[in-house]
């Protein structure tokens, strides 16, 4: 795999484990202020859910450039 296919492929794992973990930990508030949304969650802990999926996505990858590197998946297999 090369560099840019490396960027690509952490990059979408990225996004992918960090959609997964937004709902974890959402509260709603009691008291909704005028204009806000009431499914507004009162702290989304946002910098938390993006190194928890940065780590995900790391281990992720690690196993995704493994089996690429080693040759058990490859197009021509397909």
């Amino acid at each position: 795999m090369d560099i840019v296919s490396g960027i690509v492929v952490f990059i979408l794992l990225w996004w992918w484990v960090f959609f997964m973990t937004l709902p974890f930990g959402v509260k709603t508030p009691d008291s909704v202020e005028v204009g806000h949304a009431t499914s507004a969650p009162e702290k989304p802990m946002l910098w938390r859910k993006a190194m928890i999926a940065t780590m995900i996505a790391s281990v992720l990858f690690a196993i995704v450039f493994w089996v690429i590197d080693s040759g058990l998946l490859s197009l021509d297999q397909l």
